[in-house]
């Protein structure tokens, strides 16, 4: 039986008290998560980042979508959280916006706490970075990631100014990858410009131990492995 709260009407009618708000509906609306990070017991937490990135533009309701005023805000409350110890980022991405990616790679290549990235089906474009931001990464052996130059999709203007945005832009991207994993910068680019892979672009796609290989990735494993991994980082801390 469900016992209510009531209070009585100068009618003598009896009613029931007012719901109480319902914070978790209120945390999945603002965060896409049933309660915040700074809230949680475990010492390790998990961050999804699955369907396209997005940025300061809506996607359609119909695209999965991993919004980086979501991200963010988790990460900010990791690093700040005196429970959780260190975190997984799991993704299944086919990229996104550049600069909300980049924003999210920064935010987790600059924080105290130890991490790992596993990339599970994809981690295309932007997922890159991404990947590469933790402290460990690793890949299922199926798994693959597309390199290739920064697009852009609606009106561009055909002059040297814009080519030379894109150039800078290509240019923090490629830096970002470089500096945080094995990977030189030479290297990197044959990937990025090959012309003999992709049909409708230019790029490579890596599998699994390809990504390894090249030292784009450390190690190929799947969540058990990526949880060992931190809870290792963790106890060495």
């Amino acid at each position: 039986m469900r016992n209510t709260e009531k209070e009585d009407t100068p009618g003598g009618v009896k009613n029931e008290a007012a719901p109480k708000p319902n914070k978790s509906a209120d945390t999945v609306k603002e965060y896409g998560i049933a309660e915040i990070p700074g809230s949680a017991e475990e010492p390790v937490y998990i961050i999804n980042i699955i369907g396209e990135i997005e940025g300061h533009t809506m996607l359609p309701p119909q695209s999965k979508a991993t919004k980086y005023e979501h991200i963010i805000p988790q990460l900010e409350s990791i690093e700040q959280s005196k429970t959780i110890k260190g975190f997984v980022m799991v993704m299944h991405t086919m990229g996104g916006d550049v600069e909300a990616g980049l924003a999210i790679s920064e935010m987790v290549r600059g924080m105290r706490k130890p991490s790992v990235s596993l990339v599970l089906g994809g981690g295309h474009s932007i997922g890159i970075p991404l990947a590469v931001s933790s402290d460990f990464s690793f890949i299922s052996p199926t798994s693959t990631m597309t390199v290739h130059p920064i697009r852009m999709n609606g009106l561009v203007i055909g002059v040297y100014q814009t080519f030379e945005y894109f150039e800078k832009m290509q240019e923090r991207l490629t830096n970002f990858v470089c500096d945080n994993s094995k990977i030189n910068k030479e290297d990197f680019e044959k990937l990025m410009l090959n012309k003999n892979e992709l049909t409708t672009d230019i790029g490579t796609i890596l599998i699994g131990r390809q990504a390894v290989d090249i030292g784009l990735i450390d190690a190929i494993g799947g969540i058990k492995d990526a949880i060992e991994k931190i809870n290792q980082m963790i106890q060495n801390t």
